[in-house]
């Protein structure tokens, strides 16, 4: 089993690099892989890209962004498509995701590779043969009914990967509230990390 980790929180202290750190410690059975987001060089898609594959089919030179652009996405691409399993492992900032997982969507949700149209319009995931694990940090309440329409982290993924791709949603865990309840914060943290260990050790027992 082929299984990529979106690593996407640069804070060493973040919960959900604690996350990340504590699936990768228990998860066996499997060849890991991690795409890290933030160290990857990954300029943000626009017109550049655009540009680039304007270039690509004249047969012109490419600029250094230009360049660095194609070879950033073929790098997104390749690691999805080598994989089994994809555990996107990030927090809520500012009620979305990271703008750097963010460029990975776009240079990943691409028609004729994670998606298509049927000669009716309709959209085709293509993307059915993998499976996806979310792992979330949020410091408030999201799950609430008032304040769910507003996250739009979990909500953004969730539609991505399963409901343009394809991917099934094998696992969820969501670590919510630690900073709203500061007298609850090691606790609920604490309960979270043992979820993600549970999610980890149970991968081997997924069928691919």
């Amino acid at each position: 089993m082929n299984v990529l980790v979106v690593k996407a929180n640069n804070r060493p202290d973040g919960i959900s690099t604690k996350m990340y750190d504590a699936f990768m410690e228990n998860v066996q059975g499997a060849n890991v892989t991690t795409f890290d987001v933030f160290a990857e060089d990954m300029p943000y898609f626009g017109q550049d890209l655009f540009n680039a594959f304007g270039k690509v089919q004249n047969g012109e030179t490419l600029t250094d962004i230009e360049a660095r652009l194609l070879a950033a996405k073929q790098k997104a691409m390749d690691a999805l498509t080598a994989a089994d399993v994809v555990v996107f492992a990030f927090p809520l900032w500012n009620l979305t995701i990271p703008a750097t997982l963010q460029t990975f969507i776009d240079y990943v949700y691409q028609a004729g590779f994670t998606f298509k149209y049927d000669e009716n319009g309709q959209l085709v995931s293509l993307m059915t043969d993998k499976k996806a694990i979310i792992l979330n940090a949020r410091g408030g309440f999201y799950s609430a009914p008032e304040a769910q329409p507003m996250e739009m982290s979990v909500n953004y993924i969730k539609n991505v990967v399963g409901g343009v791709f394809g991917m099934e949603i094998i696992e969820e865990v969501i670590i919510e509230g630690h900073n709203a309840s500061p007298d609850k914060a090691q606790e609920i943290i604490a309960n979270g990390l043992e979820e993600v260990k549970k999610v980890a050790q149970s991968l081997q027992a997924v069928t691919v």
